[in-house]
């Protein structure tokens, strides 16, 4: 065969295989920019709609070539993640693209830890991430990610709270603000909530494809005003399999669905205990509820974390697992769930008529 026979060949190969996450091709996904043959070895630039693609389709992609007995790979990844529209008339924020909530029907399930590892995935696949703590009564976000009792955002121009920078992400808080870590917030509902749109709305955020909301637990006054004002583009639930858990993360499954808010999935927390001494691995908290609530709803499983005593011990240290141990499989678990959860945004802005164009430069 020519060589020129021979791309053709590569390409349409390629151009075959399925993106495992949103059950496309590639090429009717749009997402092979190039395809080089240099030598045995075949150089494949992705343009992905999600970061973190080319970790899913690498096997795939090996599995193509070597059936024609291509040896080696190589690629590159610039993911370009398109923006989906926010919930009814709400207005999308200007230097954000994507508001992620993260929320439970309870508290005690591991929500913020969740969301802290989840923002840190989503940065580690490549993705440009902010953080916004919007647990306004016990906001836990600067001790998670290390930063230091007293430390006060920048103000610009006497208007704008620069967010404080940390693990290579952004982050809000109304932690910052407060007179140290033991200081209460003792506001009624509307002051709370008010509170929370001005984190939101005065913080210069820079060009973000994810903002993720560390929401408080619950469906109160707080939660309904981020569900109602801020422009979301979709959910995550966190639980436990226990029976109580399940019952409580369902009303806010609930919620969402009530104004409009997709929900792209269920993260189980604590879901087996793996003993330190012999092994052995036990769901003390129960088992499949995680899979019943996605099944019910018809939304994803996007993961099951055990209960772990690193997660707790890094996140209580500031440098949560993601970055604490970024080679275990821990953190690998983390950036699964984060790569599913890019996925659904990237699958809901496809689904979206009005959708953004995207050009790749």
């Amino acid at each position: 065969m020519t060589a020129v026979t021979d791309l053709a060949a590569v390409k349409a190969s390629l151009g075959r295989v399925q993106d495992p996450l949103l059950h496309q091709s590639l090429l009717d996904l749009g997402w092979l920019e190039k395809v080089v043959l240099d030598g045995d070895t075949v150089l494949v630039d992705l343009a992905p709609t999600y970061a973190g693609a080319a970790e899913e389709l690498r096997p795939l992609l090996l599995e193509a070539l070597d059936a024609l007995g291509v040896g080696q790979l190589g690629m590159r990844e610039k993911a370009v993640i398109p923006r989906v529209k926010p919930q009814g008339t709400v207005p999308a924020l200007e230097r954000v693209k994507n508001v992620i909530a993260v929320s439970s029907g309870k508290g005690g399930v591991g929500k913020s830890t969740t969301a802290v590892n989840l923002a840190l995935a989503l940065a580690a696949e490549g993705a440009r991430v902010g953080m916004l703590d919007a647990d306004i009564y016990g906001p836990s976000l600067p001790m998670m990610l290390g930063i230091p009792t007293g430390t006060r955002p920048q103000v610009k121009d006497e208007a704008w709270f620069v967010p404080v920078q940390a693990h290579g992400i952004e982050a809000m808080s109304i932690g910052f603000l407060l007179d140290g870590d033991n200081s209460p917030v003792v506001w009624r509902g509307p002051k709370a909530t008010g509170a929370l749109m001005q984190l939101l709305q005065q913080t210069l955020w820079s060009d973000l494809d994810f903002l993720i909301v560390d929401m408080p637990p619950g469906t109160g006054d707080i939660a309904l005003t981020l569900a109602q004002r801020v422009p979301v583009a979709g959910a995550v639930i966190v639980t436990t399999p226990q029976d109580i858990a399940l019952l409580d993360a369902k009303k806010g499954v609930e919620m969402f669905r009530k104004v409009e808010i997709p929900v792209l999935g269920v993260v189980e927390n604590m879901s087996l205990h793996i003993c330190s001494n012999c092994g052995h691995a036990e769901p003390i908290f129960g088992s499949g509820g995680g899979e019943r609530i996605a099944r019910d709803y018809q939304t994803e499983l996007l993961g099951q974390m055990p209960l772990d005593a690193h997660i707790r011990e890094q996140a209580d240290s500031g440098t949560p697992t993601v970055v604490a141990a970024p080679d275990s499989d821990l953190a690998s678990c983390y950036r699964a769930i984060a790569r599913k959860v890019g996925a659904a945004v990237a699958l809901a802005s496809h689904r979206d008529p009005k959708r953004i164009n995207i050009v790749f430069e």
